[in-house]
């Protein structure tokens, strides 16, 4: 006999929904213990949460005590590259005869060797993976050829000398943005390029002190102009901190050997939790790197933003001119030039750290940019004296923003290690194109006012801001775009997010 099927009662399904949204719970209760379970398992090969962060800060310090030689070497690298504006307040241009747009070509054609050797030799870093070798060496070289720089009788023999020196010299400064992209997280990063483009900043100040007294003090000594002193010293003093550097540089977390096992271990494994996967992991990317980069429109679109903006820094290599229209003699000129660059490091550093901490990246450029741009306005404006000076402080500080671009530009360009390498040394080397065009936005027929001159980097920053606006606004949609994906699979602890 067929047993007659009960009816449901009409809590049942009240009941049901209540028994589903406990297991739900308690499903959620064990996702969340095994959520802590797992950060507990990965902190548990370094001795738990507090030993780790104990060991993380020693690891840090360690780190921060070799890369600092980096901004001593940042200095020098902008000395040996920017020397050619102070000597020309000393009889460079005369004793070469010089004449015409040739000077202008002495500057522009460090460039070209620049722009064409830095992909190769970030691409060369990467295979080889030992900065503390290559970077050295390359510094060896570029301090001989500044030394050269002083024995040239002609444009010919300068003309040579320059276009080898940034040949050399394109190997550090996008090899020294992989290698600390190798070291420090995306919270870390800014600061430390901030700290290391101190080095530029400050070379401009201290660039211009040692220059005065170098070109007032050395004339005529060994029957040579002073402003062949100042190659003589300069590059040597280059080449002796190069040997220094050999033994205090890091190499990569991987093979750095002045580490403990443990060391290395929480070194790579700090990277992998910032990107989601590890260096070392990604091996097979070292053969397509370059195609990764090339074939990324974002390193094309932040490329041309970072070109813009060089050409409204163009004013760096006209620092020693532009201050000389304030109406002073030429030693006095190159000791005025130093605290502009000292105010512009100061707010490098505090934009930047600030930058870091409130993992903001835009509206910090944006501040910078257009307190930069006040600076050209009120050069355009007047030739008060007082007035321009405070304008040159206001330009310098623009320098802040740039760097607050370099780090957004690491942090969005995190992973592989291969295409990370070449988009830093492609986008660095393309942006050099604004550093070529710059070098003949100041032409001495638009002195003393330069207004032209100013009026072009107004108009260079402004449309830097537009682009970076723009990728702001992309990145935003990729946030948005991956936090709906986790959402429809029910992903509970969130991925990697692009700083914008």
């Amino acid at each position: 006999m067929a047993i007659p099927n009960e009816k449901a009662s009409p809590n049942d399904s009240d009941a049901g929904i209540e028994i589903r949204s406990l297991a739900e719970g308690e499903k959620g209760s064990i996702s969340r213990v095994e959520h802590a379970s797992s950060r507990d398992d990965k902190d548990a090969e370094f001795g738990g949460p507090e030993s780790r962060r104990l060991l993380e800060k020693k690891l840090l310090f360690k780190v921060d005590l070799r890369m600092s030689i980096l901004i001593v070497i940042y200095i020098l690298n902008y000395i040996d590259r920017n020397n050619a504006a102070a000597a020309r307040l000393r009889g460079f241009e005369d004793d070469l005869n010089l004449t015409g747009q040739q000077f202008p070509t002495l500057l522009s054609i460090l460039y070209v060797g620049y722009i064409i050797m830095q992909i190769p030799s970030n691409m060369f870093l990467n295979w080889l993976g030992r900065p503390s070798l290559y970077l050295p060496f390359c510094m060896v070289v570029w301090g001989v050829i500044s030394v050269l720089t002083g024995i040239t009788k002609n444009f010919i023999g300068a003309l040579l000398t320059r276009f080898f020196l940034g040949f050399v010299e394109a190997a550090f400064f996008p090899g020294a943005l992989f290698l600390l992209s190798k070291w420090y997280t995306r919270q870390e990063l800014g600061l430390r390029t901030a700290m290391l483009y101190v080095g530029n900043i400050t070379s401009n100040a201290f660039g211009t002190l040692m220059a005065s007294g170098i070109l007032s003090g050395m004339q005529g000594k060994l029957g040579h102009a002073a402003w062949r002193w100042l190659f003589y010293i300069e590059g040597s003093l280059t080449i002796a901190v190069a040997l220094l550097a050999v033994f205090i540089l890091p190499d990569f977390p991987a093979t750095s050997k002045w580490l403990s096992p443990e060391e290395r271990s929480l070194a790579m494994k700090r990277m992998e939790e910032d990107a989601g996967v590890g260096d070392e992991d990604q091996a097979e990317g070292r053969a397509n790197g370059l195609v990764l980069a090339l074939s990324d429109w974002r390193v094309w679109f932040t490329a041309l933003a970072l070109t813009a903006q060089t050409v409204a820094l163009s004013f760096n290599a006209f620092f020693p001119t532009l201050t000389a229209t304030l109406g002073y003699n030429r030693t006095v000129t190159l000791l005025l030039c130093a605290p502009p660059w000292i105010f512009a490091a100061i707010v490098v550093f505090t934009l930047s750290r600030h930058s870091d901490k409130s993992q903001e990246r835009f509206y910090h450029i944006l501040g910078s940019y257009l307190v930069g741009i006040v600076g050209f306005i009120i050069a355009v404006s007047t030739m008060n004296t007082a007035a321009r000076y405070i304008a040159l402080f206001l330009m310098a500080q623009s320098y802040a923003g740039l760097i607050v671009f370099l780090a957004w530009i690491s942090n969005t360009f995190a992973r592989p290690p291969s295409k990370r390498a070449v988009a830093l040394a492609f986008i660095n080397a393309f942006s050099q194109l604004g550093n070529i065009g710059g070098s003949y936005v100041w032409p001495s027929g638009w002195g003393p006012t330069y207004r032209n001159s100013y009026g072009i980097c107004i108009a260079t920053s402004g449309f830097g801001i537009l682009l970076c606006f723009i990728f702001k606004l992309h990145l935003q949609s990729l946030n948005r775009k991956a936090e709906a994906e986790e959402r429809e699979k029910g992903v509970e602890r969130p991925g990697f997010r692009y700083i914008v």
